[in-house]
Parts: C-alpha cells; sequence; structure tokens
C-alpha cells in the first residue's frame, strides 16, 4: 500500500491519496458532482504512462456533458504536466460521516442533503432503502443509503458543501428518462452507490410513478 501527500491547488487544502475512514457513513438519493484529489492523480498517473491517451469526458447524458463542460471552464486552463482538473470530477451521492454521536442516521443526512445540496427535507420524509459494506477490502466502512423526494419547495440554498473542509460540489439533476444511461455510460466517472441508486429507483419506484427510465 502507497501513502502519499498532495497539496490540491484547486481546492487551497492538503489531502493524502488514501483516506482510512473506519466510520460508518449515511448515503441518500440525492447526488452530485466534485473534484476528488485521488481520482484525478489516477487519471495524472494513467497519461503519465500513456501520453497520447486522452482522459474520457463527458456522456450521453446532456446533464453530465453540461456539468463537466461548466466544471472545465470554473478551473481554467490544466497544468502541462498532466490532464484537465476536471479529469479528477466524480458524480456520487451526497453522503457523510457519520460521527455526531447524538444524532440519528436519518438526522445527519438531513444534516447532509442541507449542507451539499441545498435541500431542507424533514428527517421523517428520509426513507431507508439498506445498509452494505464499501472498501471490504481497505476500510470496510458500513454505509446506509436513503431515498428523498424533493420540490423546489425544499430548496433553501445552491448547496455546495463545506469549502474549507475542501468541499467543492456542484449539484447535478440528471432528467428520469435518462437515469439508466446515465447509469451505464462508463465514460461517465461515478461510483458504484450512483449506479446501484439508479437501479432501486428503477426498480422500486419507476413503476409507481410509470417512468420510462430507458433500460
Amino acid at each position: 500500500m502507497r501513502f502519499s501527500f498532495l497539496n490540491y491547488l484547486d481546492a487551497g487544502v492538503p489531502w493524502d491519496f488514501y483516506i482510512r475512514l473506519v466510520t460508518d457513513l449515511c448515503v441518500y438519493a440525492l447526488f452530485a458532482d466534485c473534484p476528488l484529489p485521488a481520482v484525478y492523480m489516477c487519471e495524472w498517473e494513467k497519461a503519465k504512462n500513456q501520453p497520447n491517451e486522452k482522459t474520457e469526458e463527458g456522456g450521453a447524458a446532456e446533464a453530465a456533458e453540461a456539468a463537466v463542460t461548466a466544471a472545465e471552464s470554473q478551473e481554467g486552463e490544466s497544468s502541462s504536466q498532466g490532464p484537465p482538473f476536471s479529469a479528477g470530477v466524480t458524480y456520487e451521492l451526497c453522503a457523510g460521516l457519520v460521527d455526531k454521536p447524538g444524532l440519528s442516521l436519518e438526522e445527519i443526512a438531513r444534516q447532509e442533503v442541507l449542507e451539499e445540496c441545498g435541500y431542507d427535507v424533514p428527517a421523517s420524509k428520509l426513507k431507508r432503502i439498506t445498509s452494505y459494506r464499501s472498501g471490504v477490502g481497505v476500510t470496510g466502512s458500513k454505509q446506509t443509503m436513503f431515498y428523498a423526494e424533493v420540490s423546489d419547495d425544499n430548496c433553501v440554498s445552491a448547496g455546495g458543501g463545506e469549502p474549507h473542509e475542501g468541499e467543492f460540489i456542484e449539484v447535478v439533476k440528471i432528467p428520469l428518462h435518462e437515469a439508466m444511461l446515465f447509469a451505464y455510460n462508463e465514460r461517465i466517472p461515478k461510483t458504484m452507490g450512483v449506479i446501484f441508486s439508479f437501479i432501486w429507483f428503477h426498480n422500486n419506484m419507476a413503476p409507481k410513478y410509470k417512468i420510462s427510465t430507458n433500460v
């Protein structure tokens, strides 16, 4: 196992490439894109070893392509030493550490959704989907996934996380009819949690609302 240290200039905060988190996490069916230095460095190593291969970006979903384009325009020109900073941007579920002993998982989830996505969702409206283990070969963290339905009435801010904690988050909205195309598009960098949440929605919620998710 190799440990490395990175001063991520775009965020202005230091990062470890490998960060061991042994506490539980909560993840929710709202998601966002954000830059992850570890992902960027993987792409940097790939570009260094294969200098003629371009970093893959974008995807079939227009919303994903727009988000990537927006990230690139905000970041400016990349260094000649590696791929553009947008290579470190991934799509992932809104999530947070379970590090507040006095709060329930639902209450922690509510705080994270408000902080990262800008939606004020009552804890009672969060539907627990399931719990599972992540990073079983390294951290073994237990994650609990929730689902919430929101409207413009729940939106109280732009979200974005806490910049002083190194969080630079953009809320992403994918049309429901493009959900499964987005989930299975390998050119769009995303976590397994995103794919699982879309499959869960397709199997459990889409039939209820008679929504076609393009499978």
